[in-house]
């Protein structure tokens, strides 16, 4: 039966990729429900594993958005600094202590995050249109580094996401993709595009740990891998095509189906 189901892996693997690189989250949303609910992993091991099958995501959906320019390849490193230690302190948390607490937490949270992405708030901007007018906006990311303090406190917010990626398998970009939309008011294009740039040294840090706790089934990441780097291509070349509001609100559903399931999972642990 399980070997059945293995064959299966390619082809979540490429549903998964093409909805984690358009939005940025990295896929471990639904990689580690699928492997602890339908292959019977424990925990520990599905994290692992998830985040492996990620760093392949990651390299294959930032080798697109290079072609398209979309990176800020400097605020992704800086933030990198931050994700990277994040990400190992999580992993070494799943060795002594249960995530179901900071899963409910993240899981509500994420809604409000949710909701702020999906809900229009056009009304709200014809009422206020001299505010919205006199609102800086960040369209590059030379402007971006002008204002330090708004890049500080990106970096900073970001040891969350890498910490949520090691501890949860998520993938830090639930959280690190609306840093960059609210906190450091990047285009949601470069948002997404950045954010699975980033994923690539926190997965890495993330991995690196689980490796040395044995919580990395290799056969079963690679499985996944070979799905999700077709599938990465193919949601970073669809998000070129779609409308940053629009692209907003997808993500916003995402994450709402992402934080619902992981509220669900933790209840039942």
């Amino acid at each position: 039966m399980n070997k059945m189901l293995e064959i299966l892996l390619p082809i979540f693997g490429f549903l998964i990729g093409t909805v984690a690189s358009m939005t940025g989250i990295g896929g471990g949303a639904f990689i580690v429900p699928l492997l602890t609910l339908l292959y019977a992993f424990d925990p520990a091991n599905a994290v692992g594993t998830s985040l492996t099958s990620i760093i392949f995501t990651a390299l294959a959906a930032t080798s697109n958005y290079a072609r398209q320019m979309r990176i800020y390849y400097k605020t992704g490193l800086i933030m990198a600094l931050t994700t990277a230690p994040g990400a190992v302190l999580g992993a070494y948390l799943t060795t002594i202590i249960s995530p179901r607490l900071l899963g409910l937490i993240f899981g509500v949270f994420m809604i409000f995050i949710a909701s702020t992405m999906i809900i229009d708030l056009n009304f709200l901007r014809n009422r206020h249109s001299t505010e919205e007018k006199n609102q800086p906006s960040t369209k590059s990311e030379s402007e971006l580094f002008r204002s330090g303090r708004t890049l500080m406190l990106g970096a900073a917010l970001s040891f969350f996401g890498g910490l949520a990626s090691g501890l949860l398998g998520i993938g830090g970009g639930v959280l690190i993709v609306p840093i960059m939309v609210f906190a450091m008011n990047m285009p949601m294009h470069a948002a997404t595009a950045t954010s699975m740039f980033t994923m690539i040294f926190t997965s890495i840090s993330g991995v690196t740990q689980h490796y040395l706790a044995n919580h990395i089934d290799f056969e079963y990441a690679l499985l996944l891998a070979l799905g999700t780097v077709t599938g990465a291509q193919l949601g970073a070349h669809a998000s070129k095509k779609i409308s940053s509001k629009n692209l907003r609100r997808i993500f916003g559903l995402v994450l709402t189906a992402v934080s619902v399931q992981m509220i669900w999972k933790y209840i039942w642990v």
